[in-house]
């Protein structure tokens, strides 16, 4: 029977490379941001939810979905990104239990889920355990406006778009402080792998 830990954090936490680390340690990770962006492919469901919903002009030529238009539209209208999440939910779901029973099937001990809005979309009943990579908010509007060459405004846009990491790491059952450097961090992850017999 496989562990089913779910993977979370907040945009520029640092959860990706905790993701990447699990991988590298052999661990299956099935990625929702990969599911997210699968059932959106020409030809699917998902993308004639989106154009049904928001018109064909956040189609790109070629007849893909045109992210960054959608995500500055999203991002700016509370009530839009609310039916975004609302159409793709079920679609993501579908994938991310596909996906679950392929590596089940294989017989690892240990299963990572990769959910950016984990609590948010309730996935917490669906898991073993909830890891959360944590780093204090203003470190986060810092990295973010960094790595995205965002203003402040709309770093806390994007940021505010999420449960607040506080609040997260108030509701995970393991938290990983990024803080500090990434030898750290991942002295963290080998410890709780150690800790809970996974090597």
């Amino acid at each position: 029977m496989s562990y089913i830990l779910g993977l979370t954090g907040s945009i520029a936490t640092g959860k990706s490379s905790v993701s990447k680390s699990f991988s590298a340690a052999g661990f299956p990770v099935v990625d929702a941001d990969l599911g997210a962006r699968a059932v959106v492919e020409p030809g699917t469901p998902g993308l004639a939810d989106i154009v049904a919903h928001f018109g064909a002009e956040f189609l790109l030529a070629d007849g893909s979905l045109d992210r960054k238009k959608l995500g500055s539209v999203i991002f700016a209208h509370k009530e839009k990104r609310t039916l975004l999440d609302r159409l793709m939910k079920n679609h993501i779901r579908e994938w991310i239990h596909s996906e679950m029973g392929k590596r089940a099937s294989e017989g690892h001990a240990l299963i990572v889920l990769d959910i950016p809005l984990l609590f948010e979309a309730g996935y917490q009943t669906e898991c073993d355990g909830v890891m959360v990579v944590y780093v204090p908010e203003a470190i986060q509007l810092q990295r973010l406006m960094a790595r995205d060459h965002l203003t402040e405004t709309e770093a806390r846009q994007r940021i505010r778009s999420q449960l607040s990491i506080e609040e997260k790491k108030k509701r995970g059952d393991f938290v990983i402080d990024n803080s500090g450097t990434p030898e750290d961090t991942e002295r963290q992850l080998q410890n709780w792998l150690i800790e809970n017999k996974f090597i």
